[in-house]
């Protein structure tokens, strides 16, 4: 197993396939002209596999893609097959863009639950979010996620200023879908201009939902980021990511490994350990992963305090969403 200094084990690998994406979204991505990284920096499908396959017998349960967006990478399908057949429960995150290119892989892999990024109901507020207009795809392809049974999570990340005017009209989208809504508290990364102002905290959101809705809390599951809720005659449900009100850093067990085989153990944290060019020298990289783990600091990578109201975003090391992987 895989255990850090506070006696966490880490069981759940996150594996960012690309840092390319076919959206922008602002808070992801510092400029519209990024520069993604060159194939040969990746890790390719082989060492994907050979690396996720040493985690996975390190005691790793469950593996999520994801990006950038994982699946524009031209051999996601290939990958997805492959790593369906490591006996851990597989997932993906993504924009559904390309969700109905995939349908059979994902069922083939044995893929049940799908998280969605999706951050606004209106058509021409996606446009603006993401400087694409590729709404009414998302949309049709979360029906068709729904359609064939996966189960379906939606990722809102919430901007004050921006989409928290929006939180009621996901909520009400929970009355007769049966998904789940995640409501993100907005993150300080590289280039995505973070400040307090912009927090709409986890306190917030409830004080809201509660004012138009019946609400009640529901139970977690180890090791959960989110803390979920139930609506009163919903047939969906909604949960609140409270990273920066309220972190979950004590019972955090994720692990994730960057597009170019680098783990950063902590989303937050300002160091990574490289895994690819040791074992592309044929090196043993257990002691390297072991020694990533066990330096682990208890919380928000060591670089800020609960008090988000303090944090100075000049201070902070780290990398664009889009390069973490989320």
């Amino acid at each position: 197993m895989l255990i850090d200094q506070y006696n966490r084990v880490h069981d759940y690998l996150r594996i960012s396939l690309t840092d390319n994406c076919n959206l922008r979204c602002f808070y992801c991505m510092p400029e519209e002209d990024y520069a993604f990284m060159p194939n040969k920096q990746l890790m390719q499908k082989e060492e994907i596999v050979s690396i996720a396959t040493l985690f996975v017998q390190q005691g790793v349960k469950k593996i999520r893609l994801t990006g950038g967006e994982p699946l524009v990478r031209k051999d996601a399908a290939e990958i997805i097959q492959a790593l369906g057949k490591l006996g851990v429960e597989l997932t993906i995150t993504t924009n559904a863009t390309r969700i109905h290119l995939f349908i059979d892989d994902l069922k083939n892999a044995g893929v049940k639950s799908i998280n969605i990024s999706l951050d606004t109901l209106k058509q021409e507020k996606f446009q603006l979010l993401t400087r694409r207009d590729q709404f009414n795809i998302v949309k049709d392809n979360i029906d068709l996620l729904l359609k064939n049974d996966f189960r379906v999570k939606v990722n809102m990340v919430v901007v004050k200023g921006m989409n928290e005017m929006e939180i009621l009209d996901f909520i009400e989208w929970t009355k007769y879908i049966p998904i789940q809504i995640r409501l993100i508290e907005f993150m300080p990364f590289d280039g995505n201009k973070w400040n307090s102002d912009k927090l709409v905290t986890l306190q917030e959101m409830l004080e809201l939902i509660g004012g138009k809705y019946t609400i009640t809390a529901a139970e977690n599951e180890p090791n959960d980021t989110s803390k979920r809720y139930k609506v009163d005659g919903h047939i969906g449900s909604f949960a609140i990511i409270s990273t920066m009100s309220a972190p979950f850093c004590s019972t955090c067990n994720r692990i994730r490994l960057t597009a170019d085989g680098k783990i950063k153990n902590c989303l937050f944290s300002s160091s990574e350990t490289d895994l690819l060019t040791p074992f592309r020298a044929g090196a043993d990289i257990l002691p390297f992963i072991q020694q990533s783990i066990a330096s682990k600091h208890k919380e928000l990578g060591g670089q800020f305090s609960k008090e988000f109201e303090k944090i100075d975003t000049n201070e902070l090391h780290n990398r664009s969403m889009i390069a973490i992987g989320g």
